[in-house]
């Protein structure tokens, strides 16, 4: 073997050996990048915020929630209370107000004195709170991103990915504060480009709720049309 062709012979080696390399070095960060979407410390703070909720039977809380599309220039702000008794809950908005007994749904608008009346389906139903504390539990990935200060409370911040990519969401992000385990704000990515963010403020517990809370009394509403849709 000639010196030229022991120079080729050693330069291949190094190129092969390199190439070795880059190829370990790219399976690591996957496999980093993979298990990251499973962070188990994202999972104990998650875990102790759906903790925390599950051993209140019964809570109130004023919630302020934004409609925004950046593109479109959108930027709705709804404000109002939710009642919660487990699976029931009560939600009261100045355009509606929606009950929920865990089998109907009754749908009120004010403006025109009238109420929708439908059987509960839990898959279509975006509001109940339950969701959002125990949705990390099924279908998703979680990762712990960092910490923020919201609203002066340090806070876990979170993001959700859902493992179905035809999932109408393809993003929730938790702000969960450090201190107590409270979930104080979350925000929704649909795939349209629209943000739904929600945040709570005047967190209460309620004691011995009423089932009654959480009917619609057509008796309080003189006048109201009422549209069954079941």
């Amino acid at each position: 073997m000639n010196w030229a062709d022991y120079i080729k012979l050693i330069s291949t080696i190094r190129i092969e050996k390199m190439k070795k390399m880059l190829i370990v070095t790219l399976l690591s960060l996957f496999a980093t990048s993979v298990w990251s979407q499973y962070d188990q410390n994202a999972l104990a703070i998650l875990d102790a915020m759906s903790a925390k909720y599950k051993k209140i039977p019964s809570y109130s809380a004023n919630i302020t929630s934004s409609l925004i599309n950046e593109t479109e220039g959108l930027n709705e702000k709804f404000s109002g209370k939710i009642s919660v008794k487990g699976e029931k809950y009560k939600l009261e908005l100045d355009e509606q107000v929606v009950i929920n007994n865990g089998t109907t749904v009754w749908t009120y608008l004010p403006d025109v004195n009238e109420v929708n009346i439908d059987d509960y389906d839990p898959e279509d139903d975006e509001i109940s709170p339950s969701k959002i504390y125990d949705a990390y539990k099924s279908g998703y990935k979680y990762i712990l991103l960092g910490e923020q200060n919201v609203n002066g409370r340090l806070s876990s911040e979170i993001d959700l990915v859902p493992n179905d990519k035809d999932a109408q969401f393809f993003k929730i992000k938790l702000f969960i504060t450090q201190k107590d385990n409270s979930l104080t704000s979350w925000t929704m990515f649909d795939k349209s480009g629209n943000k739904y963010e929600y945040s709570i403020k005047e967190f209460k517990t309620i004691d011995n709720p009423k089932d009654s809370d959480y009917t619609f009394d057509a008796s309080k509403y003189p006048g109201v049309e009422v549209i069954d849709l079941r």
